[in-house]
């Protein structure tokens, strides 16, 4: 397998100063390692030749659909990941930079991921901001949940670099989320540009964390305003009164779609932690505890493994939305030091490290390790990165 030159010189340098290391790792840095293992992995399978961007899919499919998109997608074989998958690499190598400090995560950020990233940049509809597919390909769907993802992620870089370009980015993209905001429905944020039809909790959950956070980087009340606002407004929307848990989506006419995913009860943690660290009003608080506890309640199972350790074991549901959920516990534990949640993704992640992994260091989706995937994404393979490096951030300083 061939690596692009820049992911080749990044990856060679941190693998040697973890081969430099190992004997003093604690068990922090072994979450670290399993990080990085991990991304080495992700390069090495669905890296291509020719530049900085991804395959979806490893092995690799060129006629793979996604089931994610808001319309029929083009049919040009997809030669690339979509955007959404892709940017789950910022999120990744973000996290290993937050966790390490080390210097080759800012290159492997700035000449891989964000350059790769720009393919998907599109100038040409306004305002700007990121297509589901690259702008060489015919024109793509624009969807609000995705550049969300992004904003959060400049937000995060600029929070931990300090560099004036990464929060610039985020500012740009939030003009774009406003854009898809109206008083239908009483506000909130729509999910696809091109297919206003419903208000997601994708969009409008993480819409109000990446507000906070903008608060948090510019001090500018009015992102505290919005942040706020979306905050009240899924709350009144789309959570359920009986387990505090969050439903999908609502359309213009009043519909409410019950599905029930952990990223967004998960965004919802994290922005009610987010809204009583910047207030101190016991009531977000309470709200982050209720969700955490119904969460850890509705998306684990009682599990037993073959040597009889018990644990509470993650639900066979998509990886990355399991990551998105863990922001949410890490927001609140900074906050109330409860470990029960934390602790128990860490059996999880020791587990899956045994348990989940093929021969080639990829990731399968079953927790309990017995089923095998025939295609591994790339989206998944993204998430377990983020997840063992956040895991290890929240150790060191437990």
């Amino acid at each position: 397998m061939k690596w692009n030159n820049t992911v080749a010189i990044a990856i060679c340098s941190l693998l040697f100063y973890n081969c430099g290391t190992t004997k003093q790792q604690d068990s922090q840095e072994k979450e670290i390692i399993r990080a990085e293992s991990t991304l080495d992995s992700l390069y090495k399978y669905y890296s291509v030749t020719d530049g900085k961007l991804l395959r979806e899919t490893f092995p690799f499919n060129e006629n793979h659909k996604a089931t994610y998109l808001a319309s029929e997608q083009h049919n040009e074989p997809n030669q690339y990941s979509f955007l959404w998958p892709y940017s789950g690499t910022f999120s990744a190598v973000n996290a290993l930079l937050e966790a390490t400090g080390n210097k080759n995560y800012h290159s492997l950020l700035d000449d891989q991921v964000l350059e790769g990233l720009e393919k998907y940049f599109d100038t040409k509809r306004t305002p700007a901001a990121y297509a589901s597919y690259i702008n060489t390909a015919s024109e793509s769907d624009r969807f609000y949940d995705d550049n969300i993802w992004l904003g959060i992620d400049f937000t995060d870089t600029y929070m931990i670099t300090k560099e004036v370009k990464y929060l610039d980015k985020a500012k740009l993209i939030w003009k774009f989320i406003e854009s898809g905001t109206d008083e239908k429905l009483g506000g909130g944020i729509y999910w696809c540009e091109q297919k206003k039809t419903s208000k997601n909790g994708c969009s409008n959950a993480p819409g109000a964390v990446y507000a906070l956070k903008l608060f948090e980087a510019t001090g500018d009340s009015l992102f505290f305003e919005q942040g706020k606002s979306l905050y009240e407004w899924t709350y009144k929307n789309l959570r359920d009164s009986v387990d505090n848990l969050y439903f999908d989506n609502i359309n213009l006419e009043g519909k409410v779609d019950k599905a029930k995913y952990s990223y967004n009860s998960g965004q919802m943690i994290q922005a009610a932690a987010l809204l009583y660290k910047l207030t101190k009003e016991k009531s977000y608080l309470l709200d982050a505890q209720k969700i955490a506890e119904s969460s850890y309640s509705h998306f684990f199972d009682e599990f037993e493994t073959p040597d009889g350790n018990k644990f509470r074991l993650l639900k066979k549901r998509d990886i990355w939305f399991t990551a998105v959920m863990l922001r949410g516990f890490i927001e609140l534990f900074y906050l109330d030091k409860n470990p029960v949640y934390i602790d128990t993704f860490y059996l999880n992640l020791n587990y899956a490290w045994d348990k989940m992994r093929d021969e080639n260091g990829l990731f399968n989706t079953d927790w309990s390790g017995v089923v095998k995937d025939d295609s591994k994404w790339l989206l998944t393979q993204a998430a377990m990165v983020e997840m063992y490096a956040r895991i290890a951030m929240v150790k060191m300083k437990k």
